[in-house]
């Protein structure tokens, strides 16, 4: 079962879609009935921490959650549960030089975790005004996929299953998106 963390953001049923369509079951918490132990209790064997309004400091419960599950399942963070991740594990949140909301971007990546077997350059909607900064970004986080203008579009945690993506591949514009979910739900512990 994969557990999507929604802060009640409207792409989260996107994301509930586009997994359940690669044959994943989803349980949907919303944020503002989120309870660790309930998510405890369900035993996932994926966590998606999802979209949504605001900055990581806005859902303080991010870091007892990805404390709770980092070293147990395979968790990815998406727009602003992958700014969320970061922040956890030490990097440092910033205002984009440029916001981009619901425009593409051109995403180029190494061809590791999530990203594995995709094109080398495709398309992606972004909605962010933050972004995390690539002078304090911690050393157990690797980044794996940027934008055209260099920001970090996506990373992976070195020790564990911990990956985010700032993008939207659940976006019906983005490219690849199934592709990145299929080799996210490939992961197991």
């Amino acid at each position: 079962m994969l557990l999507l963390i929604d802060h009640l953001d409207s792409f989260s049923y996107n994301l509930v879609q586009s997994f359940q369509e690669l044959g994943a079951f989803v349980h949907l918490v919303r944020s503002p009935f989120f309870n660790l132990q309930e998510c405890l209790d369900l035993k996932p064997d994926h966590l998606v921490i999802g979209p949504g309004p605001g900055s990581p400091k806005d859902y303080p419960y991010l870091t007892s959650l990805i404390a709770a599950f980092c070293d147990k399942i395979p968790i990815l963070g998406v727009c602003l549960g992958h700014q969320g991740i970061a922040e956890i594990f030490g990097a440092e949140i910033i205002r984009a030089t440029k916001p981009i909301h619901g425009k593409t971007s051109l995403i180029t990546h190494h061809d590791k975790g999530v990203f594995k077997n995709l094109p080398p350059k495709f398309a992606s909607v972004r909605y962010n005004s933050l972004v995390v900064n690539p002078d304090r970004f911690p050393a157990c986080l690797e980044p794996t996929a940027f934008s055209e203008t260099g920001e970090i579009m996506g990373f992976k945690h070195r020790d564990y299953l911990v990956e985010g993506v700032q993008f939207h591949p659940e976006s019906i514009q983005s490219e690849n998106g199934a592709a990145l979910f299929q080799n996210f739900l490939n992961y197991s512990v």
